[in-house]
């Protein structure tokens, strides 16, 4: 493995203000040190040819098409809530900021 892949799990660590034992540290590093080298392994692979992807699958757009249609009916709405000022729905406060 080229010594340009080397990260540091203890540095990193103390970046992300992650305390990690000797035995954490030694793990994560043998972890990260197995995925580096497969990496490497996978950058001897031919791919001319292959089309890049941000996908193993290709997405596809399922929704309905956006087409406009008629909405709820104002009276009917408001008649259905238990709490009713001036026209418009209450609704109990959920953000406290004091």
């Amino acid at each position: 493995m080229a010594e340009a892949t080397h990260i540091d799990v203890s540095y990193v660590a103390h970046l992300a203000r992650i305390h990690l034992t000797e035995e954490e540290t030694a793990l994560f590093q043998g972890q990260l040190n197995q995925v580096l080298e497969y990496v490497e392994q996978l950058k001897e692979l031919d791919v001319t040819g292959v089309e890049p992807t941000a996908h193993a699958m290709s997405l596809v757009n399922v929704l309905r098409a956006d087409e406009p249609a008629p909405g709820l009916d104002h009276d009917t709405v408001v008649d259905n809530f238990p709490a009713v000022r001036d026209g418009q729905v209450v609704v109990p406060k959920i953000i406290d900021q004091s």
